[in-house]
């Protein structure tokens, strides 16, 4: 079963089309990483999927039910843009609060297993206000959990974390799908972050979804190339295109040969004209390039 499935959904506010006859289907138990620049449609579409928002046109099914169904509905856990915490109560209070409004049995017992699912069992006695940005945002995670629900519904969650923020949020949100069955829907700016935990994919431009991939497809679709170093990188360029289709030089220095078919030969036919190749390797562009490839492949249509 999926988890969710939209079809031709539309929202416009005013004379602006933010989301377009977008399409997207996201497989229960699946972490779903939601792809586009700013402006794309990515929040829009997850407000409309919550329910706080409404589409001018199309249908949305969560769990093969319509997605205002009131038992599919709370089966969903958000958080958008900030927790809802009152600042100067405890995390432990603001927990109690929502478990409250949730109407939860049992709900200590709750709170202390989603503060344990988040890594903030230690700081439930911590005011709000004093918490580090991580840890609200672990915070708002733990809010959403309350109930246990079937699908979880992240806008940004990593953005603006350190690099031990984000390693703590990729551990909870892969623990959450093991322990709590959930599905995570999960928009990010943070390809790199991305590509190591999402199952699946969808990348949105213009209100319009481009593609949705598995993780194995995307991989697939990665183009690999050889990579290498010489002495003289303006010469090797230079060279290497004489012979090759395809051959840049990345950020770091590096020069890529996207159509050789192997390392030897292109160590080969450099040493025959004077460089020698002082390291080589192949390797795979990641997602954040394939993105980017995309999203100038589209514009260059657009002309």
């Amino acid at each position: 079963m999926n988890a969710i499935e939209i079809r031709n959904l539309s929202k416009k506010f005013g004379s602006k089309t933010a989301v377009n006859n977008l399409s997207m289907t996201v497989p229960a138990g699946a972490i779903y990483g939601f792809i586009g620049e700013n402006g794309s449609g990515k929040s829009t579409t997850e407000k409309m999927i919550c329910g706080l928002l409404h589409p001018n046109g199309g249908s949305m099914k969560l769990y093969g039910r319509d997605y205002t169904d009131p038992d599919v509905r709370a089966k969903v856990g958000v958080l958008i843009e900030a927790p809802g915490c009152f600042p100067n109560m405890s995390v432990w209070s603001n927990l109690m609060l929502q478990a409250d409004n949730l109407g939860i049995k049992h709900s200590r017992q709750e709170i202390v297993k989603v503060l344990k699912t988040v890594r903030m069992e230690g700081a439930a006695s911590n005011k709000f206000k004093n918490c580090s940005l991580g840890m609200k945002q672990r915070i708002g995670i733990a809010m959403a959990l309350l109930g246990n629900p079937a699908l979880l519904i992240l806008d940004e969650p990593i953005n603006g974390l350190d690099a031990d923020g984000m390693r703590i949020m990729r551990e909870v949100l892969v623990d959450i799908t093991k322990n709590y069955g959930s599905t995570v829907l999960i928009s990010s700016h943070i390809l790199g972050e991305l590509e190591k935990i999402a199952t699946h994919y969808g990348i949105i431009r213009k209100g319009r979804m481009l593609c949705e991939m598995t993780a194995e497809e995307l991989a697939a679709s990665c183009r690999t190339y050889i990579a290498l170093q010489t002495g003289d990188k303006n010469k090797t360029k230079l060279l290497l295109g004489s012979r090759y289709s395809r051959v840049e030089e990345d950020e770091s220095g590096c020069i890529r040969v996207y159509d050789a078919a192997e390392s030897e030969e292109v160590v080969t036919f450099l040493y025959q004209n004077g460089i020698t190749v002082s390291e080589i390797w192949r390797d795979k562009i990641a997602l954040e390039e394939y993105y980017i490839d995309l999203m100038h492949e589209k514009e260059g249509r657009s002309l």
